[in-house]
């Protein structure tokens, strides 16, 4: 049976035991065994960078285990897709695994600022602290979206 490793800030949630016993149960209606981060087993009784670092691990050995990685890449926390979630993204390509991301917006990346956050000279855009803002139709940074299957 196929393994997928499922990545997103999900994690995060109130609900997130819920969400990932939900998604776990869906991966096996089709075939699949999915593996949830939270579903690790983490002592958190030690020191918060002792305990960063066996969760670290214990996620890499999951993507490592895994034959697929599926990703929410929606944003989190501003207009980027988590940060932990791309390099689990990263990582997977890397081990050439098959990668599939999904999100809910449908606008370029560049859509997502709002005009008094943007600013164009000479047909590039830029942002208020005069960095150019990708345009190349795509709803994430290119190097994730042009490395993850959409789903």
């Amino acid at each position: 049976m196929k393994k997928i490793y499922l990545a997103g800030p999900d994690v995060f949630e109130k609900d997130s035991i819920k969400i990932g016993k939900k998604y776990v149960e869906l991966c096996k209606k089709y075939g699949f065994e999915g593996l949830y981060p939270l579903d690790n087993v983490i002592d958190f009784d030690q020191p918060k960078q002792k305990i960063a670092q066996n969760i670290f691990s214990a996620n890499k050995k999951l993507i490592e285990k895994c034959d697929i990685v599926i990703a929410n890449l929606n944003s989190f926390r501003g207009k980027e897709s988590d940060s932990g979630t791309v390099w689990e993204c990263g990582y997977a390509f890397g081990l050439k695994k098959e990668v599939y991301g999904y999100i809910s917006k449908k606008r370029t990346y560049i859509e997502q600022f709002k005009e008094k956050e943007k600013k164009s000279i000479d047909n590039i855009t830029y942002d208020m602290k005069n960095r150019t803002i990708e345009d190349f139709d795509l709803p994430l940074n290119l190097m994730i979206s042009c490395s993850v299957k959409k789903l």
